[in-house]
């Protein structure tokens, strides 16, 4: 099978680049563009970002043209003329006039990188297309795509780093980050008897009880939010505040400190629209010692930040003839500059094993079902007990949906629910 997925699509669609840092309004201009199309889509970092995005959409639209495709939510009124998605859920089949994608400088993420490389390569409205990001990004774009305008945005207000700061001294309206789940309800535990009410924000919570405790921030029934780099995520928060409990993290592979960019990221969820924010760090957290550098300090003040020089690519065009070639398609390596071959994924190593499973093998029969189980194992390892109970999972469930009635036992869900 022939592989171009590794050299931008050509169409007629007008492409712009709109870059710059955080708190620039891209994302507004990116939502008010496409309501100006009779049909849009728009691929978002964050479910909890996306469903903030839908509703806003709604109050204007109205439900019944709207739809929103995340990880967790699907809905999908039968005249829905706008799709607001995370970028691993977009509907890239559907053909829409306007098209964005947000936070493309993701392309370069180890874990996430590929499907956003894949959106900037290969996804693109009719007649606009507007790619949302960093600077960071923009000598990449001006390689891998043909004919982009570029658009430069400008901060609102300004970011200034402050003296670290006792968690009983911290400032109302303050978000604390620490990267994981047990230190997220520590440090809340920590200012609910310093301060009073919190609210908590992660990914790993229930999209009911995430919206939930962005409404009690928002609506000032508290006045601290304790949350994980995922605020970073364009997540509109009025935050005058952001301190950090710590400045390292587990990236999946290596704990390691964050770079110049990601803690700009964050560092900028703090003052809203005109509002100057503040970023520091915590005296109580693993950081005070050493505290931000003033290299980092400065980088950050004045989003500085050195260039990406390569992005995370993975191969589109899977040839679905038989189990080895599926595997050989993924394993292609792109030959355009400023590419290359993202690692190994969970997905690939869970369709390997399968594949060779003496049970699975002989319903192996032709094209349909290998696709069909290279779409079971990419399902995403929610529960993360072990890389052998998620492959046990995938196996079950394949198995049922290649039976004859093709559906999940309602029992066998019930039970594993």
């Amino acid at each position: 099978m022939k592989d171009i997925s590794n050299r931008a699509v050509e169409t007629k669609s007008h492409i712009k680049a709109v870059l710059g840092p955080t708190n620039t309004g891209k994302t507004h201009l990116a939502v008010e563009r496409m309501m100006g199309h009779a049909s849009g889509m728009i691929g978002l970092p964050l479910r909890l970002l996306a469903r903030e995005i839908y509703d806003r959409i709604v109050d204007r639209q109205g439900p019944s043209h709207v739809a929103l495709i995340t990880g967790e939510e699907k809905i999908i009124p039968k005249n829905a003329r706008y799709f607001v998605c995370t970028v691993e859920s977009m509907p890239v089949e559907r053909t829409v006039d306007f098209l964005a994608i947000d936070e493309v400088q993701l392309a370069a993420d180890f874990e996430r990188g590929h499907v956003f490389t894949d959106r900037l390569l290969r996804s693109r409205g009719r007649q606009e297309t507007m790619l949302l990001g960093s600077e960071t990004i923009r000598p990449l774009i001006q390689k891998l795509i043909p004919d982009v305008e570029f658009i430069t945005r400008d901060r609102f207000s300004e970011l200034i780093y402050v003296e670290p700061k006792k968690l009983s001294r911290l400032p109302r309206r303050s978000a604390l980050i620490t990267f994981s789940t047990s230190n997220v309800y520590a440090y809340a535990e920590m200012l609910r008897r310093a301060k009073g009410g919190v609210a908590v924000v992660m990914g790993a919570l229930s999209p009911r009880t995430r919206n939930a405790q962005v409404a009690l921030y928002q609506n000032g029934d508290v006045d601290y939010v304790v949350a994980t780099d995922a605020i970073g995520m364009g997540l509109n928060l009025d935050i005058d505040h952001v301190s950090f409990a710590e400045t390292a993290k587990f990236d999946g592979r290596t704990m390691r400190d964050l770079t110049p960019p990601e803690l700009g990221q964050i560092a900028g969820r703090a003052g809203r629209y005109m509002n100057n924010g503040t970023f520091g760090c915590l005296t109580e957290g693993a950081d005070y010692q050493k505290g931000l550098s003033m290299e980092m300090v400065y980088a950050v003040e004045n989003h500085e930040f050195a260039p990406l020089t390569v992005l995370q690519w993975r191969n589109a065009f899977i040839d679905y003839g038989r189990a080895d070639t599926v595997i050989r398609s993924l394993g292609s390596v792109p030959d355009t500059f400023g590419l290359t071959r993202t690692m190994d994924k969970l997905d690939l190593e869970t369709f390997t094993r399968l594949s060779q499973n003496a049970d699975i093998k002989p319903m192996l029969g032709g094209p349909a079902a290998v696709k069909m189980l290279w779409e079971v194992c990419q399902i995403p390892d929610f529960r993360q007990i072990s890389d052998d109970e998620h492959a046990k999972l995938c196996s079950a469930i394949y198995r049922q949906i290649s039976a004859d009635n093709g559906l999940i036992g309602e029992d066998w869900l019930a039970n594993m629910v």
